[in-house]
């Protein structure tokens, strides 16, 4: 009699066990993401996944919108217009300080360069002395500047930084020549040395790679198998770009990207890295140039990327 009474109790709590936890189905749909691309190489994977159906394969709806400025890109961010995007460390941070709940969440491969204008007399980082570069400030594209002054022995006061947000606005100010230097990112970069400027230098030189993906704690925690799957279409598209001719998807990345026509040709790719943790190396580094600036307090590697990655799948 008490083996029976126990077998039920048993199976009692087993039952009581099953109602109170949900099981994933296989079937169950992901939520829908929303991310924001810049115009530089970092996007491009987002773009093939998207082309080529591996959102789709790994049953995630992505929406990608496109950004001009890094400006535009963190309003739709804080707005909630966005689940996540193509940013930088720096932006981590600023949303962080700002009371708004942001974690890197993979790293990113695009270099940043310091291009001259033909003209401008500039053929290597000691010539920038008393030259307008033409930056946007308090991002990326200012920490990689003032890494290569610092490199170089100069500082800030040492050039004239000015202030244009909009990347495709930079690219042409600087090919009218109207500027002396501009920090771009890649395409931008080598569009504007096809066109007669100069490269002197850039993130890759340095050793620096500040460049990541990011996304909203809330996305992090309420989406997160959407966004696991969005991590393995992703690696579809690393795959795809690094076994794959380049004029078998130029032409899409053209249309897609809103990169100048001028890209087409000057575009070269590195290889692209699966998505994995940004090193503690960059976030530090990171982190030291805002507090050097004292646009933000002291932040821990925990407290500005997120290691989703690392969680069982």
């Amino acid at each position: 009699m008490k083996r029976l009474l126990a077998a039920a109790l048993s199976m009692l709590f087993l039952l009581t066990m099953g109602c109170g936890t949900k099981m994933p189905s296989k079937d169950e749909k992901l939520s829908k993401l929303t991310i924001g691309l810049m115009p530089d190489t970092d996007s491009i994977p987002f773009i093939i996944a998207a082309e080529r159906g591996y959102f789709a394969e790994e049953g995630v709806e992505v929406e990608l919108v496109p950004f001009k400025s890094a400006m535009e890109r963190d309003a739709a961010l804080q707005s909630g217009n966005l689940d996540g995007a193509v940013s930088d460390l720096l932006a981590v941070i600023f949303a962080r300080s700002g009371g708004f709940s942001l974690h890197a969440t993979s790293y990113t491969d695009g270099n940043y360069n310091l291009v001259a204008g033909g003209n401008a007399g500039i053929s290597s980082p000691a010539d920038l002395h008393g030259k307008e570069i033409a930056i946007s400030r308090n991002t990326i594209i200012e920490y990689v500047t003032d890494e290569i002054l610092a490199v170089n022995g100069m500082g800030e006061q040492d050039v004239s930084k000015v202030v244009i947000p909009q990347i495709p606005v930079r690219l042409e100010m600087l090919q009218s020549g109207n500027l002396a230097a501009a920090v771009l990112p890649e395409p931008m970069a080598s569009v504007a040395v096809a066109s007669g400027s100069r490269y002197v230098t850039g993130s890759g030189d340095l050793g620096i790679n500040p460049g990541v993906i990011v996304f909203s704690d809330a996305s992090i925690q309420e989406k997160s198998a959407s966004v696991r799957a969005m991590y393995r279409a992703y690696n579809k598209a690393v795959e795809y770009l690094n076994h794959t001719p380049r004029a078998e998807y130029i032409d899409l990345v053209m249309e897609k990207s809103g990169f100048p026509a001028p890209a087409r040709d000057a575009l070269e790719l590195k290889p692209y890295r699966p998505a994995g943790l940004p090193a503690e190396k960059d976030v530090e580094e990171a982190v030291h140039w805002v507090k050097s600036k004292d646009l933000a307090g002291d932040y821990s590697y925990d407290d500005l990327v997120s290691k989703l990655l690392l969680e069982e799948k």
